[in-house]
């Protein structure tokens, strides 16, 4: 088990980046959050490949917040890489996305992810459900420990 609250953010929206960083700051919900701007870039950072190389990849986040519509490598893909690999099969995965389209969350359900969420557009929404996801997942849940 983890004994720091981190996250991965991978969102390509400067906005949703700092809107996100700015509720958890708020509410004071993790010690580390990471950002990684494409699906490339997180599963480099996942499985420390690239940039990355360095990174401890046994140093898994406790969350990771996904969207969807990301540059390089759609997030869906990022979701099955993720789950196909058994250090991070276990690992929660919250789609937080624009899209409301059924196909993305039949497939994002369909491919292991842990949850769903639009992110809402009143500024004072998104800050509420990303303050309940960290709630939730950060302090109430308790994360498996994968095995191999």
């Amino acid at each position: 088990m983890p004994t720091t609250t981190q996250i991965l953010l991978v969102e390509d929206n400067p906005d949703d980046v700092e809107l996100t960083l700015r509720a958890f700051n708020q509410h004071q919900l993790s010690n580390e959050i990471t950002v990684v701007k494409d699906g490339v870039e997180a599963l480099d950072y996942l499985f420390a490949r690239g940039q990355y190389a360095t990174h401890d990849p046994r140093c898994l986040p406790t969350l990771v917040l996904l969207d969807l519509k990301l540059p390089k490598l759609h997030g869906i893909e990022v979701l099955k890489e993720i789950r196909n690999n058994p250090i991070t099969r276990c690992l929660p995965v919250v789609i937080l996305t624009t899209s409301d389209e059924d196909a993305d969350i039949v497939e994002s359900y369909r491919n292991g992810a842990n949850s769903y969420v639009r992110k809402p557009v009143r500024y004072e929404d998104f800050i509420s459900a990303v303050n309940e996801l960290g709630m939730y997942w950060l302090l109430l849940n308790t994360q498996a420990t994968p095995r191999n």
